[in-house]
């Protein structure tokens, strides 16, 4: 249990310092292209270490649950979040990932057919009242590009959410790395195909702090990560796993006031500090629940 919960820390730890280089890499490359490159160094790395161990990937024989993985988790989860980082704060973004504990709490009956207790949707309609306050007290001007942000924020959270969930459903059967593995090789394909029509020359524009970055996302947000997290949710379960996401914005927050020099508004604050009291509660979960974890 413990090995667990440490695994689970180190990983919302280094996700948060993916925000930041999501952030400062926003204007070096195209999101697409920033999470193709991504993907694909993770996967080689990936690869590498699975023939290390001399394991096999069963990339089509379990093509379908490293596509859904893939689609959810490392498309959609990561080109959204670095969409979103280019109009609005990396504070702001981790403090609305926030919300990653509703949207597990919700996919969790239909997927995992694990009861969820009345006290945790109390806790889910209190973190949607912080959502809401959260995005109305942004920073920047009411303009459509930091409210299209927000919503490819929120949107990256309900990707994240099934992702969570459904890795659980098919860790039982498939080890963590061996999980990650596939997920990186279909989700790579997924933004690869996404940059076609997307990426233009004239919008890239790296130097040496920005392939910095993309080492940093690259090993640390991904590979360590994404391993530490799926191996985490395995040793505890999802539903126990679910309050550990809350420990993202708080460091994100740390690290884009000390590396970013950001600042956030006492209003986002609140807003902040409700969705994320509403996450832990909503993340109670019951006796049964945590038994039915491998």
């Amino acid at each position: 249990m413990k090995k667990g919960i440490i695994l689970l820390v180190v990983a919302t730890f280094f996700w948060a310092g993916n925000y930041i280089c999501g952030r400062y890499l926003g204007s070096a490359l195209p999101a697409t292209l920033l999470n193709t490159i991504r993907w694909a160094i993770s996967t080689l790395i990936l690869w590498g270490l699975l023939a290390i161990n001399k394991s096999k990937l069963p990339i089509f024989l379990r093509w379908k649950e490293f596509l859904i993985l893939g689609f959810l988790g490392i498309f959609a989860f990561s080109t959204l979040n670095y969409l979103g980082l280019r109009s609005i704060s990396a504070s702001q973004a981790g403090m609305i990932s926030a919300g990653i504990p509703i949207t597990i709490l919700v996919f969790t009956p239909f997927f995992l057919k694990e009861k969820i207790k009345t006290k945790a949707w109390i806790g889910a309609i209190i973190s949607i009242i912080g959502v809401i306050l959260l995005i109305q007290g942004r920073q920047t001007t009411s303009s459509e590009g930091s409210l299209l942000g927000e919503i490819e924020i929120l949107l990256s959270c309900v990707a994240w959410g099934m992702y969570t969930v459904l890795g659980k459903k098919y860790g039982r059967k498939i080890d963590a790395l061996t999980l990650t593995a596939g997920s990186a090789f279909y989700g790579t394909l997924f933004s690869a195909i996404s940059c076609i029509g997307t990426v233009d020359s004239s919008l890239i524009h790296m130097t040496k702090n920005a392939w910095i970055c993309i080492i940093y996302v690259s090993t640390f947000a991904s590979v360590i990560a994404y391993f530490a997290w799926n191996a985490g949710v395995k040793i505890i379960g999802a539903g126990r796993a679910a309050p550990y996401i809350n420990l993202l914005p708080v460091w994100t927050v740390l690290l884009g006031v000390l590396l970013l020099q950001e600042q956030i508004s006492g209003f986002t604050c609140i807003g902040g500090l409700i969705t994320i009291f509403g996450a832990v509660l909503a993340s109670v979960q019951s006796k049964a629940v945590s038994a039915t974890r491998t």
